[in-house]
């Protein structure tokens, strides 16, 4: 049976408690790199990583927090505690929190998750529905999905879909009464339905592209949304011109409720990724998602 030294059991409970590795070495009287060092022993050790690290914050793995709450009240059934361990390396059980876009995120689940469930019953989702930018670690996520270029250099990506295509739409009422635009610059003086960013509070400016060069055009009017779904649901309604992925609207497009314009001018942006840290990965429960993520098998029945 694997046991722990009572120095790395005395690291372990002074970082889950601090949450903070040079407050764990200032309190057991040890230096920062030893703290790290006695963690990464424990980790190696017993297979199974104990906390989500970035340069920002340190939080306990589902793993880690299990074995605080056996440590904390029970010191003496240390040995007990880390064996204990072994069902989070061996076994995709517990619980997985992600962190997903509310309307591209729903497309992507409502085909992946149906067949995670049936492969993996024991792992219970936790999906938080969230446009803003979040971090996975303060957050207590196991991974999120957002578009490329809005996920932190330091994660690791995995692609759920090709590039998305972008267009600028408006209702067949809209465009008898005012026509198509003929470039870009015309949606200025256009009455245009803005999406504002979640986390920054910034508008969306509308992105385009003329003889290989990308620009961005800031449009005007009256009405505000945090929201793709509500945005599009005003579209339908002809109160004004709305700029949204492809993949949201396809149905209303094949039906003729929403028509393109100014596709000539739109250039294609980054899919949806699955993200986490690099070391949470090791997770069983985490593993089992991405495997199923690059497999590729639940897009079989999707829209992309």
């Amino acid at each position: 049976m694997k046991t722990a030294s009572l120095d790395g059991v005395r690291t372990f409970l002074a970082v889950a408690e601090q949450r903070s590795f040079s407050a764990a070495a200032a309190k057991t009287g040890i230096t920062t790199t030893a703290a790290s060092k006695a963690i990464k022993m424990l980790e190696q050790r017993h297979g199974v990583v104990l906390f989500k690290r970035t340069t920002r914050s340190v939080a306990l793995t589902e793993a880690g927090a299990a074995l605080y709450a056996q440590l904390r009240s029970a010191t003496s059934q240390i040995d007990d505690a880390f064996s204990a361990l072994n069902v989070y390396r061996d076994k995709p059980i517990g619980t997985l929190r992600l962190t997903v876009p509310r309307n591209l995120g729903r497309l992507v689940l409502t085909t992946l998750v149906p067949q995670f469930r049936r492969e993996y019953p024991e792992i219970t989702l936790d999906i938080s529905l969230d446009d803003g930018a979040i971090d996975l670690i303060a957050g207590g996520f196991d991974a999120g999905i957002r578009l490329g270029q809005a996920v932190a250099q330091d994660m690791v990506m995995v692609p759920l879909t090709a590039q998305l295509e972008w267009c600028v739409v408006g209702s067949a009422d809209y465009f008898r009464e005012y026509g198509h635009p003929d470039t870009p610059e015309d949606l200025i003086t256009r009455q245009t339905i803005r999406y504002r960013f979640t986390g920054s509070g910034a508008l969306h400016r509308w992105r385009f592209s003329r003889n290989a060069q990308d620009f961005e055009v800031e449009t005007g009017g009256g009405l505000i949304a945090n929201d793709t779904a509500l945005i599009a649901d005003f579209c339908r309604q002809s109160q004004g011109l709305a700029y949204l992925p492809e993949m949201e609207i396809t149905a209303d497009l094949a039906a003729g409720r929403l028509h393109k314009t100014l596709s000539e001018f739109i250039p294609p942006t980054s899919g949806l990724y699955l993200y986490f840290p690099a070391r949470t990965q090791q997770q069983a429960k985490l593993r089992a998602f991405i495997d199923l993520a690059r497999a590729g098998n639940w897009r079989i029945h999707a829209n992309y």
